[in-house]
């Protein structure tokens, strides 16, 4: 993964959520450029200790099960980004976000489906 990558998606996802990031201490996410751009934001940076792999352990496990059961089964070479950005966001919006089952939730409801439950405990 290239910094400019990251870049792209920070600038994307500062501009309608909070901001605060955190990421492993890869090096795209340690350069001047990439930690110019979080202070040029405001942004709070937040790391994964050294060899503590545990720190961002669910994010890592959605990944990789964004790349299993989406993006290891389509050439995302041979397609425009913009279309494999629609994709992953079909994936995330409409399948794992509603569908799938989702162990570590009580009942495996999807992530959607327990907001919704957890706010109607909570009224």
């Amino acid at each position: 993964m290239k910094k400019e990558l990251c870049i792209r998606a920070f600038r994307s996802a500062c501009q309608a959520y909070g901001m605060i990031l955190h990421s492993d201490r890869g090096s795209q996410f340690t350069s001047s450029a990439f930690r110019k751009l979080l202070a040029q934001y405001g942004a709070v940076q937040s790391m994964s200790g050294t060899g503590r792999c545990y720190d961002n352990a669910r994010m890592e496990s959605f990944f990789a099960t964004l790349k299993k059961e989406k993006l290891y089964r389509i050439r995302t070479e041979r397609i425009p980004m913009t279309q494999v950005k629609s994709i992953v966001f079909r994936y995330i919006m409409t399948y794992y976000n509603r569908k799938r089952i989702y162990t570590a939730n009580p009942g495996g409801l999807p992530p959607a489906m327990y907001r919704q439950a957890a706010r109607g405990l909570a009224a």
